[in-house]
């Protein structure tokens, strides 16, 4: 009725057949109103598993959490310059600073990138400082897309760049990487999924959840194909911030020093070789032609003001973090003998000698991929028993936008000597699983 305030609500008002009074009171015993679009977003490494690890953690329960890379957590520590460099920038850091970042962090990141990449060269101008990587992802898919356009993205993948593209308004087009590969995509898959409306192309290296590292012939066609597509040129998203993290003879191969001929935007950050997640500091670095990029820079500066800027502190750390070779000591923690390559060793071992594991060796990152071999196993399903019954939390493979339901992820940061215990109380729930199965197939 005209009567009624312009608000949308479920249900119906009720009016008295008496008075012809209307009951404006209705609207408070149904649901409020959500925005639709964000239904299809996914992010179940802090989902409804993470919520019921946290109700057993407030009653006591002990819980080994495998579900992020939150290398705080394990005991990693920041190395000290970071940290030093912080604390005796404090009282500096107390105003705002330009929405691109502190300008002695940003003239970090140039110098640092102005040894990789190759083309036009880049400038202060190229460099934006955000609240973590995912911040800058945020935005630089925001900035690009329009209503029902295409992202490119590895499946599995991490979820916040589907979950992006999707609260964007855009299509996320999911390339296969498939675990018979080794989780390495083909170039043939990819092209597979081109069309008029594909307007960029992620490529998650060293992949995060698989330890993927692509290698470099794989990233050239990418390249090849994102610069000479007949729509006008890809963005090519690079996501590299386990970039130094990779183990025996892997090498990462950034892809801002091959894209020449289209816009790349690289993301990196402080939360992972640097140990440093909770300081919430990543860059983002637009290199190859940007000669068209004109108006999409625009729209990141505004992006990024709508926030004023990012927060001040934790930037002074920027710069120790890329020029002090103190603080470039997360080789040592992947190579034999350092604990994330020890812990990668206990997983290996552990999924060898279950009869219901399998996992491909990662290759770089912080993270296992492994898969179940147990028909018809349904990944949360298993994650919420594994929970329940011996407090450890893991992610289960689905939320990472695969179309298959028997993998899961896990976080390396663990102590190995813990991983090996987790990986038998893993393998009794398999067992369990399976036995059940086989007596009610």
């Amino acid at each position: 009725p005209p009567c009624l305030p312009p608000y949308h609500f479920h249900g119906t008002p009720t009016m008295d057949a008496t008075t012809g009074a209307v009951d404006l009171n209705f609207h408070k015993s149904v649901p409020l109103l959500i925005n639709t679009s964000m239904v299809n977003v996914k992010y179940e490494i802090r989902g409804p598993i993470a919520d019921r690890a946290h109700e057993l953690r407030a009653k006591g329960h002990k819980i080994l959490e495998c579900n992020t890379g939150n290398p705080g957590v394990f005991g990693f520590t920041v190395p000290e310059p970071i940290v030093e460099a912080i604390r005796n920038n404090l009282t500096r850091a107390t105003s705002y600073v330009h929405q691109k970042g502190l300008g002695e962090a940003r003239e970090a990141v140039l110098e640092h990138y102005k040894g990789i990449v190759t083309g036009p060269p880049i400038s202060l101008d190229d460099i934006y400082i955000g609240n973590g990587a995912s911040e800058l992802i945020t935005n630089a898919v925001k900035g690009l897309l329009n209503p029902g356009e295409e992202i490119l993205v590895p499946a599995p993948d991490y979820p916040l760049w589907t979950a992006a593209v999707t609260m964007a308004g855009g299509v996320a087009k999911h390339y296969p990487c498939k675990p018979e590969n080794n989780f390495i995509p083909t170039i043939q898959d990819i092209q597979a999924l081109v069309t008029s409306r594909t307007r960029g192309i992620v490529v998650i290296n060293p992949n995060n959840p698989t330890g993927a590292v692509y290698p470099e012939h794989l990233l050239r066609d990418i390249v090849t194909l994102a610069e000479g597509s007949p729509f006008g040129g890809m963005v090519v998203f690079a996501d590299e911030i386990y970039d130094r993290c990779v183990y025996e003879s892997n090498k990462h191969f950034p892809l801002s020093s091959m894209v020449t001929k289209t816009l790349c935007v690289t993301f990196n950050g402080l939360s992972k070789v640097y140990r440093a997640c909770g300081f919430r500091v990543g860059w983002m670095v637009l290199s190859g032609d940007r000669s068209r990029a004109g108006e999409y820079r625009a729209m990141l500066d505004k992006l990024s003001a709508l926030r004023l800027c990012s927060n001040v502190p934790p930037q002074w750390g920027v710069k120790p973090a890329l020029t002090d070779p103190r603080c470039n000591d997360i080789a040592e923690l992947c190579r034999p003998g350092g604990r994330l390559y020890e812990a990668r060793r206990a997983v290996l071992e552990g999924c060898a000698a279950s009869t219901y594991l399998e996992a491909v060796a990662p290759q770089g990152a912080m993270y296992v991929f492994p898969r179940i071999k147990i028909a018809g196993i349904d990944d949360k399903a298993f994650a919420m028993e594994l929970l329940e019954r011996k407090h450890i939390l893991i992610v289960p493979g689905s939320g990472f936008n695969v179309p298959f339901k028997d993998h899961f992820r896990m976080t390396l940061l663990p102590q190995p000597d813990d991983i090996r215990r987790a990986f038998k109380e893993i393998d009794d729930v398999c067992k369990d699983i399976a036995m059940r199965k086989e007596k009610n197939p």
